[in-house]
């Protein structure tokens, strides 16, 4: 669909059909991490976010619950939105049935039946053939052969070499070109970090449907109130219930006061646990997804092991006993700015624009209310979180103290962070609440959405980086 042709079906939604609908969250059984009322109040009132509702609603029949939740952020739901139309819809290298399928292939490495479900759906209307949805086995040998990309990136993406993008390009009547390549390793990205988004803002799907935040008529009780659509009120005390029912140590006050004695004390800070954060990233009782805590009812997953060869296959766990270390990437050898946005826009046009345009949107977010209401410099937290992510994708700035990682960083915030970034499907909701309990629920999506755009950009940057080596071999 050309994008006149979208925006000007997105035209023909009115305000009117929009405010007749009310949002509300398809769960599987598991309780989502942010209360239904907080979902259906993040960015109600903003015009911006409004209008990006009605183009998503102009492509689908539903809102979609990751659309929903990067609303309350209206300048980066823009961005995405613009990036994945692009991706998906619009000319480029790959036909669009292998796009979505693509998308399947990648959300399936972690184990993300949400993304899974919306993208089968999607395959179907573009005419892919139903054979292909009953595993690997049954799609072309030239599709199937991205598949050790697929897993790499996904979990180790430090692995990926010359040789790989070699054995792609070279394989005879299966081979790919440099420009499908460069579009599908942008999918696999894409995917992957958005079942970070997905998992560690608790969105699930629905038995059958393509899932999220469906659209419903709202209803009214007999008072006039306004259920959320199943007869129930919304309970305006759930998420302080909620936020209150494990005793934590971090709060917002607590994070000001380290960031303001960070500020007045750095010129006597020592490096001291640099080397602990680099390789170690804490000790790893601390970061290591905790076995046993708030006890979870058991979820039942669709198998998707069709779409998936070698499961086992996932992120290391580098114990600094076993002599184990992740390979340098130095950033100023290698960045986005310098290297990476120059390739992915030749060999795939504008896509470089797109992409650099959602990182810089993500990192430009305004303060939270902790930052303005103390006055702090919101920005160096930021930049913790990120360095953090790709930290433990064994990218290292030389110009970064990796001692505000330990200063900003409290144990709960980490321990979430490393799980929704290696192995999101093992995200539970106490890791959520556990961590900045006083902070307003669009914040914490926020964190999200650094997590998503960091890692993105990392597997980006091991994947381009292996593409010049063989240009240039």
């Amino acid at each position: 669909m050309a994008a006149g042709e979208y925006l000007n079906r997105c035209q023909r939604i009115s305000r009117q059909e929009w405010a007749g609908r009310v949002a509300r969250p398809c769960t599987n059984g598991q309780n989502p991490l942010i209360p239904e009322h907080e979902i259906n109040k993040m960015g109600a009132d903003n015009e911006r976010t409004h209008l990006l509702f009605v183009k998503a609603l102009g492509s689908r029949s539903c809102l979609d619950g990751v659309v929903q939740l990067m609303g309350c952020h209206p300048q980066y739901l823009e961005s995405f939105l613009k990036t994945q139309h692009y991706l998906l819809h619009m000319d480029g290298p790959l036909p669009f049935h292998y796009r979505h399928y693509i998308a399947i292939m990648a959300a399936a490495r972690h184990q993300s039946s949400y993304l899974v479900e919306v993208h089968i759906n999607q395959f179907l209307q573009v005419g892919g053939d139903p054979q292909w949805l009953q595993g690997l086995d049954c799609i072309p040998q030239r599709l199937r052969n991205l598949n050790e990309i697929n897993k790499i990136l996904a979990h180790r993406p430090w692995l990926i070499t010359k040789q790989h993008i070699e054995n792609l390009l070279k394989t005879g009547e299966h081979c790919w070109s440099l420009a499908e390549l460069v579009h599908g390793v942008v999918l696999l990205a894409h995917y992957h970090s958005l079942a970070s988004f997905v998992f560690g803002c608790g969105i699930s799907a629905e038995g059958g449907h393509e899932g999220g935040h469906v659209l419903r008529p709202s209803s009214i009780n007999n008072q006039g109130d306004t259920t959320n659509g199943n007869g129930n009120i919304p309970d305006p005390s759930l998420a302080h219930r909620r936020r209150r029912s494990v005793d934590y140590s971090s709060d917002s006050e607590y994070l000001a006061d380290r960031i303001q004695k960070f500020q007045a004390e750095k010129e006597n800070e020592e490096e001291m646990l640099r080397d602990e954060i680099w390789m170690g990233l804490e000790t790893e009782k601390d970061t290591s997804p905790p076995t046993r805590a708030l006890e979870d009812k058991p979820v039942t997953m669709p198998d998707l092991s069709c779409y998936v060869e070698d499961p086992e296959f996932g992120y290391p766990e580098f114990a600094r006993r076993s002599g184990e270390q992740l390979p340098v990437f130095r950033a100023q050898d290698y960045s986005w700015e310098d290297h990476g946005f120059s390739l992915v826009n030749r060999l795939y046009s504008d896509i470089g624009h797109l992409l650099d345009e959602k990182f810089r949107t993500v990192y430009s977010l305004k303060n939270g209310n902790m930052a303005k209401q103390r006055g702090c410099d919101f920005s160096a937290l930021k930049r913790g979180i990120w360095n953090y992510i790709h930290c433990m994708f064994g990218i290292r700035y030389d110009d970064y103290d990796y001692g505000e990682v330990n200063l900003f960083l409290e144990r709960n915030l980490k321990v979430y962070l490393k799980t929704v970034t290696c192995y999101p499907e093992k995200t539970k909701p106490q890791m959520f609440e556990r961590y900045w309990r006083q902070f307003k629920y669009s914040e914490k999506v926020r964190v999200n959405l650094l997590i998503l755009e960091a890692r993105m950009q990392a597997e980006l940057l091991y994947a381009l980086h292996a593409i010049t080596h063989y240009m240039i071999s």
